[in-house]
């Protein structure tokens, strides 16, 4: 069953322990509806402890967890998606990623296991995460899945136009991580005029930006009062002549190089 993705989600990346239980609580009771996670985060026993918390039904909640890329051999495929329900306590996620094609990935053998992910109910949907047009491609031909979301970093300065327009092309959303630039928004002039100019944050400034894309999906992750404040950002109405200024910073470096994809391995 394929259905849309929520906007904006709420990204766990690196949050741990009872820090990461806090903000996914109250990112949920602010209003989000999409809650990211995975297997390599090793949070996903907090998540699911937030998510269970929350004065929710499941079924407002969409869930979105990630197969390591060890775990991409057609048996741990299955195996760790199993133990992935049990640590978030939950009978399925609504999206499971393959999250770098790396390491045991193998699309003829990978892929197919995927699918099987969705043929015994352990998740609503699948995606990819990573994938090069290329990769991305082969995933589309391969899959009997329809692709719902591909996640890869995408930012102001790194807009990703090709693999977005692409996912575009086969109706698969594209799910932006790092959306904020890591921070660095509160550091570019362009997003602290903007912010000035409409009593905002620059933070809010980049979620503005996102809001008004199509088919883009941003995760920012935050703490504190930053997870209502971006929240908020998806208010604000940029002009033409000011989106157009933040798509004038293209041309940064990525945040996460691919060659160092499992960060803490």
């Amino acid at each position: 069953m394929t259905e849309t993705v929520p906007e904006p989600g709420f990204g766990t990346a690196r949050h741990e322990g009872e820090s990461c239980v806090e903000s996914v609580r109250r990112a949920l009771e602010a209003g989000y509806r999409h809650v990211d996670t995975a297997q390599m985060y090793g949070n996903e026993r907090e998540v699911g402890e937030a998510i269970a918390s929350a004065d929710l039904d499941r079924e407002e909640v969409f869930v979105a967890t990630k197969v390591d890329s060890p775990n991409l051999a057609p048996a741990d495929v299955i195996e760790s998606t199993e133990a992935s329900l049990d640590r978030l306590g939950l009978d399925r996620v609504d999206l499971l990623y393959v999250h770098w094609p790396f390491d045991a990935y193998d699309p003829a053998e990978t892929l197919p296991a995927i699918d099987e992910t969705c043929e015994r109910g352990l998740t609503r949907n699948v995606g990819v995460s990573n994938f090069t047009p290329e990769l991305l491609e082969e995933a589309v031909e391969i899959l009997e899945s329809p692709i719902l979301a591909h996640q890869i970093e995408l930012h102001p300065r790194l807009p990703q136009h090709e693999l977005v327009e692409l996912g575009r092309e086969h109706g698969i959303t594209t799910v932006a991580y790092c959306p904020l630039i890591r921070g660095e928004v509160t550091e570019i002039d362009t997003f602290v005029e903007l912010a000035e100019r409409h009593d905002a944050t620059p933070a809010q400034i980049a979620m503005a930006w996102f809001a008004a894309k199509d088919d883009v999906v941003p995760i920012p992750k935050a703490t504190g009062d930053h997870v209502e404040e971006n929240l908020a950002g998806y208010g604000i109405e940029l002009s033409s002549e000011e989106l157009e200024r933040i798509d004038a910073l293209e041309g940064g470096d990525r945040l996460i190089d691919p060659e160092k994809a499992a960060w803490n391995r």
